[in-house]
């Protein structure tokens, strides 16, 4: 068995050490904002810890009190909670049997190309087509038509991720199947898809990523809490002439729990997913 230099290991460790310290300071630091008096946050020398912690801003956001900062980021919430969900989905759901097929035909592989060529158009070349559409369809200010936005920036992506994770599943094994007489649905719910699962949560957990963190489209697209989302609501508590820093760490906070939970619930399938087909046989 290889033996490994003390020196060595201690130096992966302490190198882990520094990368989390690195990730996770800024987040340590704003939970520290949002839980200081703004007395401690404005004073000087920078308290690093404050005197005595303060949390009734998180009552205040939480609150669902009519015309209350609560009930706009509320309700921002929900809708962020709805079109991440519904933008998510529908990627998912049309990535999967698109991956499979450029995956199996690499004949029409340049139509991903071509799709995924489209990233490299900054956002706002596409505002006014975009907000002219949607203000044909009737859904400006719309929960379903900032999902469908979404929609167009998570499909080539996570059809882009699929195709990755479906070249790994040698293709001898659906053969195999479809000459034992399995259909292709049938070939595809048997074998394909829970080979595929690891990938399939992969893809569905940054394309939630990136639905949460969109805010150009979201601004654009959005005017009240009928269907703004939350990153739109804190740039909100952050465009007054005053403007209380702690209430937008609070923000931010709440803000990053929810990912956060879901990443912790399919960091098995991420791990997976974002090595597989690393190593080939």
């Amino acid at each position: 068995m290889e033996r490994k230099s003390p020196v060595f290991t201690a130096f992966v460790y302490v190198c882990a050490i520094l990368l989390a310290a690195m990730i996770l300071a800024p987040l340590g630091w704003l939970f520290v904002m949002s839980i200081s008096p703004a007395a401690d946050l404005a004073a000087k020398p920078l308290r690093w810890w404050p005197q005595a912690a303060d949390f009734s801003r998180y009552a205040q956001l939480l609150s669902t009190a009519e015309n209350s900062a609560g009930a706009a980021f509320t309700a921002s919430l929900r809708n962020s909670l709805e079109v991440a969900g519904m933008a998510t989905l529908a990627a998912v759901v049309l990535a999967v049997p698109a991956g499979w097929a450029v995956s199996r035909t690499p004949a029409v592989g340049w139509s991903l190309s071509m799709v995924i060529a489209t990233y490299m158009l900054p956002p706002v070349a596409l505002s006014v087509p975009l907000y002219m559409g949607l203000s044909y369809l009737g859904l400006l200010n719309n929960v379903f038509g900032l999902a469908l936005i979404y929609l167009t920036i998570l499909a080539p992506f996570t059809t882009w991720l699929m195709k990755s994770g479906f070249d790994s599943i040698p293709r001898e094994i659906e053969a195999a199947a479809m000459i034992d007489g399995a259909g292709l649905l049938q070939t595809w719910r048997i074998i394909t898809l829970p080979l595929a699962a690891p990938v399939v949560a992969t893809s569905a957990l940054f394309a939630v990523l990136l639905a949460w963190d969109e805010f150009f489209y979201a601004l654009l697209f959005t005017s009240d809490q009928r269907a703004k989302t939350l990153t739109v609501a804190i740039a909100d508590l952050a465009g007054g002439r005053v403007s209380d820093y702690g209430l937008i760490a609070t923000a931010g906070v709440l803000a990053a729990l929810p990912p956060v939970l879901i990443g912790l619930v399919m960091q098995r399938a991420l791990i997976s997913g974002l090595t597989s087909g690393g190593v080939k046989g």
